[in-house]
């Protein structure tokens, strides 16, 4: 099965290697849609709708107000928010991550490389972390 990806960063035959295919994917936020036009989720890759992953992007009430799920936006306190839901309470929960004063140039690959040993991001897999979601951004 093809991805198709917003950005058009689809691979063309063998040519991506799974490292690849997982950058692209974590750029994207978690927004993949297969050739048939349905959403898939990184966790389980293929998977469709009907896997009950939590990471799939969806609608919820925070406050009141209806927020996206799992999608990182611009902050009102930190630099980025995203709003998940804790698997276990149930609730809805706004994450707040990034520095306003701080730019981040995730392009050069020794500042990357350095970021990510510096915040252990192989082990961050808590959702509801604002490591996770830092991470994920770099």
């Amino acid at each position: 099965m093809k991805l198709i990806l917003k950005e058009k960063m689809a691979c063309e035959g063998d040519g991506c290697t799974e490292e690849q295919v997982e950058e692209m994917l974590h750029e994207m936020d978690g927004e993949t849609i297969t050739e048939d036009g349905e959403l898939v989720c990184e966790a389980c890759l293929f998977e469709h709708l009907t896997c009950g992953c939590p990471d799939i992007l969806g609608e919820a009430k925070y406050h009141g107000k209806s927020v996206p799920l799992g999608k990182p936006m611009r902050g009102d306190v930190k630099k980025f928010k995203v709003y998940v839901r804790d698997p276990k309470t149930g609730n809805v929960k706004k994450v707040n991550f990034g520095d306003k004063k701080m730019r981040i140039k995730k392009s050069n690959p020794k500042r990357r490389k350095s970021f990510r040993a510096r915040h252990n991001c192989a082990t961050a897999k808590d959702r509801t972390s604002a490591r996770y979601w830092s991470c994920r951004k770099w």
